[in-house]
């Protein structure tokens, strides 16, 4: 009878004891923040902006949510690697701090959540919820534009700028490519909340070579068109030669020395660098004394700007001479 006894406590014993080990490690792995932290970083892996916000508790501020959901939230975390869940350092009684580290192109990277106790379950099993926040803000810039490619995604920006609110942590990485102009790509990786108050991405719009080589074609024929006129002064262009008497169909011009076409961004348009190039000019001069013709060959370095107009594909140079 003593035996059967002993026996039936020694199983009650470990059943309390299985039991209690049973809530321990569901509390370790089901119920814990460490859980919800990677529910809301899978959220953030499949694109599902709704459930992420939904788990984080956050509130959306008044910002572009072209990041928030879909293509450009997955873009957001596809380069987060080796990711791994930290110990939870307690706050007080019902808060958390858990450090999840992780490497982003192979740098090593933390972030950090918040966590608070949010109740129990079936009376054992504690509930964690993140602490209530607002989503940081990404700053984006361009250059004489009002759109770009953020995260392979096109997003407006009114004015050329923009503001967008953004789950962290995540990469975010912009681009603006056309025919004629182009900013090459920038990336800001965003780690904590805080950091994104500080994160912006610029970028510097340039002309792209296709511009350049249409520009100079325009600048070439401009030139090309004023050598051809068979007079001393050119009508409309920038080289032009004073001589008293020369023989008659002797004037040809010549472009020794075209220039060379830089654009760049200035108050809202496009403007070129004075333009710089030598002509030449041979003429048969007649000496007003003598009545002697004289072979002459002149160099002559010539300046001049342009306005550039840029619409729909289509490029036009206007010519700006000073006389």
């Amino acid at each position: 009878m003593l035996k059967t006894v002993a026996a039936w406590l020694l199983c009650l014993m470990l059943a309390i004891a299985a039991a209690v080990l049973t809530v321990v490690l569901v509390n370790a792995n089901v119920y814990s923040p460490q859980h919800q932290v990677r529910a809301y970083i899978d959220a953030l892996k499949d694109g599902d902006g709704s459930k992420a916000l939904g788990l984080l508790h956050a509130t959306v501020p008044d910002a572009n949510a072209a990041l928030l959901d879909g293509p450009a939230l997955k873009q957001s975390v596809a380069e987060l690697e080796n990711l791994e869940m930290g110990e939870p350092v307690e706050i007080d009684s019902n808060r958390v701090e858990l450090p999840v580290h992780y490497t982003i192109d192979g740098t090593e990277q933390t972030t950090t959540f918040e966590l608070e106790k949010s109740g129990t379950s079936w009376l054992f099993f504690n509930q964690w919820a993140f602490v209530p926040t607002t989503l940081p803000t990404l700053d984006i810039s361009v250059v004489n534009e009002d759109e770009a490619s953020l995260n392979g995604t096109r997003v407006a920006l009114p004015e050329g700028k923009g503001e967008f609110s953004v789950f962290v942590p995540g990469t975010f990485e912009a681009h603006y490519t056309s025919q004629f102009f182009a900013a090459p790509a920038v990336e800001s990786v965003v780690t904590e909340p805080a950091e994104a108050a500080e994160a912006r991405l610029s970028l510097s719009t340039q002309a792209t070579p296709k511009l350049v080589e249409e520009v100079t074609a325009q600048v070439r024929g401009f030139l090309d068109g004023c050598a051809e006129q068979k007079v001393l002064q050119p009508a409309g262009c920038p080289f032009s030669q004073a001589m008293n008497r020369v023989q008659d169909d002797s004037i040809n011009w010549d472009i020794v020395d075209y220039p060379e076409v830089t654009i760049e961004p200035s108050n809202g348009t496009w403007i070129m660098k004075p333009l710089t190039g030598t002509a030449k000019l041979n003429v048969v001069e007649i000496d007003l004394f003598t009545g002697q013709a004289v072979p002459r060959e002149l160099e002559q370095d010539f300046t001049f700007t342009g306005s550039l107009a840029v619409n729909d594909g289509n490029v036009t140079l206007t010519p700006v001479v000073e006389y």
